[in-house]
């Protein structure tokens, strides 16, 4: 029986600003459900606060609600639309579960006859309430960790007394593993009991004994009304239990269960959904196994939602389970539903993997100074990376390759670390890096044995670690002349990176691809096709790999190759890689949007990206995916492979645009704005004098490249100064300094982490407003499509200001100056798509900070807050279809837009707050005023200078 008919209107739920624990993959599976709901003919109302993600934008939903996710904004768009039947709130990570359950608390949906869809207010409720959930699965036989639960700090401390130590406390009703944490001494047992009490909104916790050393695995699964069940993908941690699942080094399919505990746990999960509630969606299991030969299984907890596992899975099997998942919600059945990617099977059909993927978390641990480093319960990483390959050795090395913190995979890169004591703490504490250590403690000759024992990991990955590093010793013994072919193949199918190569043959990366080009070593493109390539797919969605020849009957030698390159014109888009402070799901926003208007104006669209949690990964955003990392050697492949007529990377922040330098090297067209002007505006000295030679103004500065220079400078320049490096994303290494001491201190320490930079030592404009504009240029004329005002002086991150759009404190003299100055910036740097420049305003005088000529983290908020599609017109003119008279801009705005920036302090309970030159906030809201004498606005008014510091 196909869809329930009563169903026309609903409401879906989103997630509200990035936070460290819910990321961009809510984005993701929001916006496929409400694709979903539309190939089906329903109306989709969404409500969420978050402007950069694709999810709010127009063409998503029939009606898009840009408001705070409060229980008053549901009211509101109830009243507005008394048609709606139903509420999705699965699709928007646990905020929109929270507020779902809220809204049934006061009795909201059953005052406007709203049905609630996806899944059942009990199922949210028994997985919710840790006691409730133990009671349960104690009722069905599913054995859990020996726990209790705890209401007041009291009873916390009687149930650690019956346990002993070590034990783990987890809350209540939050995400990201909010307020939980092991406690190994009893003398931190109360902190973190009264840490974890106040995290839960019910204030209450869950203690177990905690299993550290057993294993860790994940379900994802899907149901219907039929309670049909399917097992869309197993994911194994490679870390053991005691590591939050979103801060483990994850692995698909499960590489070390046994077939008889892989089935156990199968029937476990599916017996834990049915009996969680009545409902149609999808669930995410987590199990514990003992890392014995008995493999006990114990359950650890299920969610009744999409998560980020199953952005994940998702990607990993090319199985789209948040649409699947909104069909079942609309009453569909499996068997009725089509395989999305071979469109000959059904989606009762469980994927099959011929291939592995190793998802590896990326952290931004340099942004809280004075953070606890060491991994444990509360997820601490701000985004993730995939590597796809043929062995799980493969796998690894290309999601190493795409975290882009300067590795160029593992070892073989000259950054390894030697220090004996080092090592052993960061493995006995588990570090962000350790992906890297434990390949440095085999290189050290530390025993397997030894790393087993003190890190707990599986020892089928460590032997896996062994065979890598005794591949690396063998290939030191060659020279580039003298490798043959099947050495350097074995490499290769390794995922060892060229860069890598060449650092143990001693030679030039050029030598080694030059070398692999003769040998006749290169990389085939194989498709994620859900099923093995037992039926045929249809969906264009790739990664790399090496192969040895085959041989046919008539003496032909060659490798298999999936990805069949046509004869339509190309563009490719380089997508913005993990996310992290400083770029985040904005430029993923861009990166949809640019692929969106190049097939627009007829071109085949070709998209490069390792991240699993956005919707640019999708395999149907783009006419063929590559799912590989944005790094030099894939790229320069895939671009041989296809011949694009060019590359897009103004749209993918920092990641694409470092690499604009060697595609024009290369001889590869940059659509839109050219490497010289790209690199000009990162070049702080001549950019200066571009900015000298038009007249404009700028604060004194000038150019260090060691202490004594920077020491020199500021005699002449005068405290505070501002000093900043040239080519960071997001405000990295930048801070005012008042005095000689903090000028030398800060220097050093900059020049250590990026050697050979040029430092701008600007003069502070002390007391100054800052403000920034976002234009499109075709190369003669300039449109402004916002000019927006930063509540906060300058001196804090623009990413971190509130920022009023359009201004609301600056006269038209100053207007003038702003517009006047972008224009006359976005010609002399030749900009052809998006320019973003920023402003500081004092006495009067509109002085530049700088000019970046690429799409900002401001285009979304500015294009959701004025409903004008401006990235599209921006990629339209970098490839030449368009001029900006041939565009009808009808911006409409009443009252003001406020971006407000959100923060994730919480994770890192000790840290500074005080905000400044680098960039903190992970996410972002949107915030609609109708004047200024909203309470809002003079909230944020009041306190702009609290947090300034230098």
């Amino acid at each position: 029986m196909p869809k329930n008919e009563k169903l026309k209107s609903i409401l879906i739920i989103g997630s509200g600003p990035i936070v460290i624990g819910q990321a961009c993959e809510f984005d993701y599976s929001g916006s496929q459900s409400l694709r979903s709901l539309k190939e089906d003919g329903i109306e989709t109302v969404l409500i969420n606060s978050n402007p950069a993600t694709i999810m709010t934008d127009p063409s998503m939903a029939d009606h898009v609600y840009l408001l705070p996710l409060t229980t008053k904004s549901i009211i509101q768009i109830l009243k507005e639309h008394p048609q709606i039947d139903a509420v999705l709130p699965t699709m928007g990570g646990q905020t929109a579960l929270n507020l779902c359950i809220e809204a049934d608390d006061k009795g909201i949906w059953k005052d406007f006859d709203v049905k609630m869809i996806g899944v059942d207010i009990n199922a949210i409720n028994v997985t919710e309430d840790r006691e409730q959930f133990r009671e349960l699965m104690g009722k069905i036989g599913v054995p859990m960790a020996p726990q209790a639960t705890a209401t007041s700090f009291l009873k916390g401390k009687e149930i650690a007394q019956e346990f002993g130590f070590p034990l783990v406390i987890r809350s209540s009703y939050t995400l990201g593993g909010a307020g939980a944490s092991i406690v190994y001494k009893p003398e931190d047992f109360d902190e973190l009991l009264s840490r974890g009490l106040e995290a839960s909104p019910i204030h209450e916790v869950m203690i177990d004994k905690a299993m550290m050393g057993w294993k860790e695995y994940e379900l994802e699964l899907l149901r219907d009304k039929n309670d049909n069940v399917v097992i869309i993908c197993s994911i194994e941690n490679m870390d053991p239990m005691g590591i939050h699942t979103g801060d483990s080094i994850t692995v698909a399919p499960a590489m070390t269960l046994s077939d008889k505990t892989y089935q156990k746990m199968r029937d476990m999960s599916i017996h834990m959904m049915r009996s969680i509630g009545d409902f149609e969606g999808g669930c995410n299991v987590q199990f514990a196994v003992s890392p014995d030969e008995k493999e006990d299984i114990i359950a650890i907890e299920i969610n009744p939602r999409v998560s980020r596992s199953s952005a994940l899975a998702s990607k990993a099997t090319g199985y789209p389970i948040a649409k699947v998942a909104t069909k079942l919600a609309i009453g569909y059945s499996l068997d009725e539903l089509e395989n999305q990617i071979t469109k000959s099977t059904s989606a009762l059909f469980e994927p099959t993997l011929d291939y592995v993927i190793v998802k590896i978390p990326r952290w931004n641990f340099d942004k809280f100074e004075g953070s606890d480093r060491t991994l444990g319960l509360q997820m601490k990483a701000v985004g993730e990376v995939m590597g796809i390959g043929r062995s799980f050795q493969e796998a690894l090395h290309k999601a190493t390759q795409s975290l882009e913190i300067k590795r160029n995979g593992l070892g073989a890169d000259g950054k390894e670390n030697k220090n004996y004591d080092q090592i052993i703490e960061k493995l006995t504490h588990a570090s962000w890096d350790r992906v890297f250590i434990i390949y440095d403690a085999i290189r050290m000759g530390i025993p397997l044995s030894r790393i087993h024992e003190i890190t707990k990991i599986n020892m089928w990955f460590l032997k896996q670690y062994e065979e890598l590093h005794f591949l690396n010793n063998e290939i030191s013994t060659f020279t580039i002349d003298t490798i043959e072919k099947d050495l350097l193949l074995e490499a290769k199918q390794k995922g060892y990176g060229d860069r890598q190569i060449a650092h143990m043959l001693g030679c030039l990366e050029s030598q080694v691809y030059n070398k692999r080009e003769v040998l006749g070593v290169n990389r085939v493109y194989k498709l994620v096709d859900t099923c093995a390539a037992e039926f045929k797919a249809k969906t264009p969605y790739y990664y790399s790999t090496f192969e040895s020849d085959m041989e046919t009957a008539d003496g032909n030698r060659y490798a298999d190759n999936e990805s069949v390159v046509t004869d339509k014109k190309k563009i490719i888009v380089l997508g913005s890689g993990p996310n992290r402070i400083g770029q985040g799901i904005e430029f993923d926003y861009c990166c949809v949007h640019g692929v969106l208007a190049a097939a627009e104006c007829g071109y085949e669209t070709i998209m490069i990206n390792c991240n699993p949690e956005t919707v640019s990964t999708d395999f149907d955003t783009a006419d063929k995916l590559y799912f590989e990392p944005v790094f030099w050697e894939h790229i320069y492949d895939i671009i041989k492979h296809e011949k694009p007529e060019g590359v897009i990377v103004q749209l993918g922040g920092q990641t694409a645009l470092k690499l604009a330098e060697k595609l024009t090297k290369y001889g590869i067209k940059i659509i839109g704005t050219s490497f010289e002007s790209l690199d000009l505006a990162e070049d702080r000295g001549h950019f200066s004098k571009l900015l000298k030679e038009n007249n404009i103004p700028y604060p004194e500065f000038d150019i260090a490249t060691t202490a004594d220079e920077a020491a020199a400078i500021a005699d002449v320049l005068d405290f505070p100064i501002l000093v900043r490096p040239s080519y960071v994303l997001g405000g990295q290494g930048m801070k005012i300094v008042i005095n000689k001491e903090e000028l030398e201190k800060h220097v050093v320490d900059l020049l250590r982490r990026m050697p050979g930079n040029q430092l701008l030592l600007d003069h502070y404009l002390d007391g100054a407003i800052e403000a920034e504009a976002d234009a499109i240029c075709d190369g003669e004329n300039v449109y402004i499509i916002g000019i927006m005002e930063h509540i906060e002086p300058c001196g804090i991150h623009s990413g971190d200001s509130n920022s009023t759009l359009p201004p609301f404190n600056l006269g038209e003299f100053v207007m003038q100056q702003i517009k006047d100055h972008t224009k006359k910036i976005a010609l002399a740097l030749n900009t052809v798509g998006l320019i973003n420049i920023q402003f500081a305003i004092k006495d009067d005088t509109v002085y530049i900070i700088e000019a970046n000529p690429r799409a900002s983290r401001t285009v979304p908020f500015i294009a959701k807050a004025y409903g004008e599609p401006y990235v599209n017109y921006a990629t339209k003119v970098m490839l030449g279809e368009k001029k900006i008279k041939d565009f009808d801009f009808k911006p409409k705005l009443d009252g003001y837009a406020i971006k407000q920036p959100v923060f994730s302090f919480n994770k890192f309970p000790n840290v500074n707050k005080k905000l400044g030159p680098e960039m903190k906030s992970t996410g972002e809201s949107i915030l609609f005023i109708d004047s200024l004498k909203d309470d809002q606005f003079y909230d944020l008014y009041s306190r702009r200078k609290m947090y300034l510091s230098k």
